[in-house]
């Protein structure tokens, strides 16, 4: 990985070469990303300027085989840190090391990809991956070796928010004051569930969401879509390249959430003045309940994009509304006036709430349906002169 084959944040890559060259390596790096814009794929160029790369006499000089090695993600001073949980190959006590072939074909296939698709590839997405105290014990052995080839070690925990209490805890002395010649890059989607102590002992860097211009440029050289194609996927990709990727690819969950949110939000409706229609939403909130946790939570990023769109859709701002619903029968445009100044704050925060105690392992069903019997009033609040 290169920095020129990384897609935008050209201010983020300067910085980076400009602090290598001035020899000013913070030891312990936070870069906050929104999903999809291209963290891992920047801590993994860094890396490899750090580990096969020489500056001598102001030129960059490559070291042919410590390349040839990380290309493969198997470079011995290259370590990683990412969620795991038990599978049927590992039964108790996972840590990354356990599931590193798995992650380097992951990471090879695709850097710009989720932790939902993490553990959708280790087949375990009805499971929350976590780091926990096994993988900071794992972690506090491998950084206190020697590097094997260069001058560095460089540990790369990816999606760092969900290090648990005990694991963060148990990394504070390392992050604060790591082994010389060791640069640790924590990357994270949510810098609010890290630790305090662990932001505050990091240099942060934080990445934009990419914008349409450099998605629809990306896409044209890519996937040789024209202009117009690929400015209409950038749109829909709101920042995030892997989404744009599953767009173009069309292998992306948004058909089948659309089913399920039609579903909802048709039963909902219903559900006004016939009580009978509560089991269908106590067996919709059953039926999503049962997908996994993680998918639940997309489900409900989903739902939160759909309302948003519906709104915009309210007020005329076309420009900006992008949805275009797939089944049969369901017109956005007759839904959105259901989505109103009156509702939509009670809606986000119904979501959003639900969304918090999933994260949270609370119990889906109840959540979900409760979720469910709100939307009954709010999408029957009229919006007043």
């Amino acid at each position: 990985m290169h920095f020129d084959s990384i897609i935008g944040h050209q201010h983020i890559k300067k910085h980076l070469l400009s602090s290598l060259k001035k020899g000013r390596i913070p030891h312990a790096q936070l870069f906050v990303a929104p999903q999809g814009t291209g963290a891992l794929p920047m801590a993994l160029a860094y890396a490899k300027q750090l580990l096969c790369f020489s500056d001598k006499n102001g030129a960059w000089t490559e070291n042919p085989s410590a390349s040839l090695k990380f290309d493969k993600l198997v470079h011995p001073d290259l370590h990683f840190a990412f969620p795991v949980t038990t599978t049927d190959k590992v039964k108790s006590k996972p840590i990354s090391d356990l599931f590193i072939d798995e992650w380097r074909q992951f990471v090879l296939e695709n850097p710009y990809r989720n932790v939902f698709e993490w553990l959708h590839f280790l087949g375990v997405e009805k499971k929350q991956g976590q780091i926990g105290v096994d993988e900071a014990h794992s972690i506090l052995k491998k950084i206190s070796l020697k590097a094997y080839e260069g001058q560095f070690k460089v540990l790369i925990v990816w999606m760092a928010e969900k290090m648990n209490t005990s694991a963060a805890n148990k990394l504070l002395k390392l992050i604060e004051e790591p082994p010389k010649n060791t640069v640790l890059i924590l990357i994270t989607e949510n810098e609010d569930l890290l630790l305090k102590t662990i932001t505050s002992r990091c240099q942060t860097l934080r990445f934009l969401a990419l914008p349409e211009t450099i998605i629809s440029k990306a896409l044209q050289d890519s996937f040789a879509k024209s202009a117009q194609e690929a400015h209409q996927i950038a749109v829909q990709a709101q920042g995030n390249w892997n989404k744009a990727c599953q767009l173009v690819s069309q292998d992306s969950k948004d058909n089948v959430f659309e089913d399920w949110f039609i579903l909802w939000i048709r039963s909902a409706f219903k559900a006004k003045g016939n009580a009978a229609v509560i089991n269908d939403l106590i067996a919709w909130s059953t039926a999503i309940a049962s997908a996994g946790r993680e998918t639940q939570k997309q489900f409900l990023d989903y739902c939160l994009s759909f309302f948003r769109q519906a709104l915009l859709q309210n007020y005329k701002s076309d420009a900006l509304v992008y949805l275009q619903p797939k089944t049969a029968n369901f017109s956005l445009k007759k839904f959105a006036p259901f989505v109103n100044h009156a509702n939509i704050l009670g809606i986000v925060k119904a979501i959003e709430t639900a969304s918090y105690h999933i994260e949270r392992n609370g119990n889906a069903k109840i959540i979900l349906l409760d979720l469910s019997i709100q939307l009954t009033r709010l999408l029957h609040q009229k919006e007043v002169s």
